[in-house]
């Protein structure tokens, strides 16, 4: 793996083509890597408890190491 957890990267692929984020996790075993910001989707989250709704969150999935790259120094 070419990068690792803090580094600042830039997507190269992608609907987040261009972005720049920080990487806070990586799967090694996968080849992914987590980016704040970027590949985010609308989840729906159940209800916890009787009585509460259920909510709609936004979630950062992980994309694969081979659509980033290190963007400057970090």
């Amino acid at each position: 793996m070419h990068v690792k957890k803090g580094d600042n990267v830039i997507v190269l692929t992608g609907k987040d083509k261009g972005k720049v984020g920080k990487i806070l996790r990586a799967f090694p075993k996968e080849d992914q890597v987590l980016i704040a910001g970027i590949n985010t989707k609308k989840v729906h989250q159940r209800a916890k408890k009787s009585g509460t709704k259920g909510t709609i969150i936004e979630k950062d999935f992980p994309i694969h190491v081979s659509n980033v790259k290190i963007h400057g120094k970090s």
